[in-house]
């Protein structure tokens, strides 16, 4: 299989999953302001979801371009990381349907992690597979910002009695880092290959 093979693939997952989360968010069967107020918890963590998915997205699409071979190892790492993606839409859909409780929110804010997880072990295989002296080795090197998300994303669930919102903006803020890590990526990629 070829990387484009693949990307197109998880193009394809990703966009499911992208359409099972709109598809979950309902029309309230009201028309006031006071009924959208109501539905703040099933937006906000739809953003939050929306967010993250982006960022797999771009994130995915940025490693393809530099890694060209894939093998094995690749491939289930791959599904991997598509597994727990596929679990952000019944995660959402959870904490949207119980106003923001903490067990919701612990599992939430567990998929986010494991879906980090899952994307640093894609790319250690990549790495092992093209030499972490290569140039694809050099390029996808682990950031300091991987660690900034960890110690955000834990302390979005360790602090989950104090307010509901609080792990939920955690996980907005991780979120945050995110983007700015995959903006000094692209900028990275765009001057290297160009």
């Amino acid at each position: 299989m070829t990387s484009e093979r693949l990307e197109a693939f998880s193009d394809g997952i990703l966009a499911i999953i992208i359409t099972i989360m709109v598809l979950q968010l309902e029309a309230p069967k009201e028309t006031t302001f006071e009924c959208l107020y109501k539905m703040t918890p099933i937006f906000l963590s739809y953003v939050v979801s929306f967010l993250y998915i982006s960022i797999y997205w771009n994130h995915h699409h940025q490693l393809f371009k530099i890694a060209k071979k894939i093998n094995g190892k690749i491939l289930w790492s791959n599904l991997n990381l598509l597994f727990w993606l596929s679990l952000i839409p019944f995660t959402t859909s959870w904490i949207g349907k119980n106003h923001i409780e903490n067990v919701p929110v612990i599992l939430y804010g567990i998929v986010f992690l494991m879906s980090e997880i899952s994307f640093l072990f894609l790319k250690y295989n990549i790495i092992q597979l093209h030499g972490k002296d290569s140039n694809v080795g050099k390029d996808l090197r682990i950031s300091k910002s991987n660690l900034l998300f960890f110690g955000i994303q834990i302390t979005g669930l360790l602090i989950m009695g104090i307010n509901d919102y609080i792990p939920l903006s955690c996980f907005l803020i991780a979120g945050i880092v995110k983007v700015i890590e995959l903006k000094k990526v692209y900028n990275y990629i765009l001057t290297k290959h160009q």
